[in-house]
């Protein structure tokens, strides 16, 4: 049982200095770090604004419990298959025998940890939109208004799923379901199933049902990229990568946020791990993949003149920043990213985005969360 708030509805704006958005693993992280600068929780500030003793926090999220985007996987996806969850800071998580659900294990370690520090998330909360108001910003919620000094953005993209269009995809009469809404693999008992998408969460989805269907097909923008397990966290291959090469990757990753380019899927930069689950699925012939079709008609696929028919499509393709409620500030620039400083959005000292570019890993959040934290308590003492 968490502390978090009740929400009491109010047409008084609430008045804070720091509001984070999203109590996911960056939130979470975010909301520990203010805390343990002295910043408060829930209360009011009621003292001038350089004093930080009393200067306020409080945590918006848009979820009935703990646990962020976790609580919505599917029931197959355990802790032996997630991409790696980095210990919270302060209280690591208890060990796993890899067999528990991630949708149970990981809102229960978050639960115990908003419970540890009883941190100020009230819930559930969802943020409408974001405007600028003088130097801070008004959010619109569904618990009222809220008027913040500075704002640290922890919406993910669990809320933003991608399935990118192809011709016919309209008139295509089978099942068409995205990671998003992916429940269980009986819902494709023997069906003819496509599997669209070069990551992690594909080669999950083409396990389960593999199980089930009558036959699987596995389709993929470009040819995966295949990494030495070794390359992956040490003893826990799968599961995210090691300190070198996740350093790596998110340079390359940040590079391009900050020319304010749009930042790259994940799988494209950190490839898969050829680990013993990859193995088996080779060797039971699950994972011979195909290049993109062409397009769709009501039955099937079409490869130029090879055609192939399907009952079912589960586009594993992937989400986007979930950043629809910022759209009044006009972030996005021509080169179709917003154009960043760390987390920081280049043209708001104030305004901090985690989970956008270098910062969507797990481990990257954690640290982000921290510096971006450091950054907006240095803007409270000057502004």
């Amino acid at each position: 049982m968490t502390h978090a708030s009740t929400v009491v509805h109010s047409s008084k704006v609430h008045e804070t200095d720091v509001v984070v958005i999203g109590a996911g693993q960056a939130g979470l992280v975010s909301a520990h770090e203010l805390q343990r600068r002295g910043i408060s929780g829930y209360a009011p500030r009621s003292l001038p604004a350089d004093d930080d003793s009393h200067v306020s926090f409080v945590v918006l999220d848009a979820e009935d419990g703990p646990g962020g985007a976790w609580r919505h996987r599917w029931p197959g996806l355990t802790m032996a298959t997630v991409n790696m969850i980095a210990d919270l800071p302060g209280m690591p998580s208890e060990p796993q025998s890899g067999k528990e659900r991630s949708s149970e294990f990981i809102p229960e370690y978050f639960g115990d940890y908003e419970d540890e520090f009883d941190l100020p998330i009230m819930r559930p909360v969802r943020v409408r939109k974001v405007e600028r108001d003088g130097d801070g910003f008004l959010l619109t919620t569904t618990a009222g208004e809220f008027r913040t000094r500075a704002l640290l953005n922890c919406t993910g993209t669990w809320e933003a799923p991608f399935i990118p269009w192809y011709p016919g995809q309209e008139t295509f009469r089978g099942i068409q379901v995205h990671t998003h809404d992916y429940k269980q693999p009986d819902q494709f008992w023997r069906k003819r199933t496509l599997v669209v998408g070069g990551g992690i969460s594909a080669l999950d989805h083409l396990d389960e049902i593999s199980k089930v269907t009558k036959h699987t097909f596995w389709a993929t923008r470009t040819p995966p990229r295949w990494k030495d397990p070794r390359e992956f966290s040490e003893g826990n291959p799968g599961r995210g990568l090691g300190a070198q090469a996740g350093r790596a990757v998110e340079e390359r990753v940040r590079a391009r946020t900050e020319q304010g380019l749009r930042p790259l899927p994940v799988v494209a930069e950190t490839g898969l791990p050829r680990n013993e689950k990859v193995r088996s699925m080779e060797e039971r012939g699950l994972l011979d993949r195909r290049p993109m079709f062409d397009r769709l008609d009501a039955n099937g696929a079409w490869w130029g003149e090879e055609y192939v028919e399907l009952d079912a499509i589960i586009w594993a393709t992937g989400f986007r920043a979930n950043l629809r409620h910022l759209a009044p500030l006009k972030l996005h620039g021509g080169k179709g990213g917003i154009l960043m400083r760390g987390t920081r959005v280049a043209a708001y000292p104030n305004l901090h985005l985690l989970g956008y570019g270098a910062s969507a890993s797990t481990v990257g959040a954690r640290r982000d969360s921290r510096a971006a934290v450091r950054e907006i308590v240095r803007h409270l003492k000057t502004d």
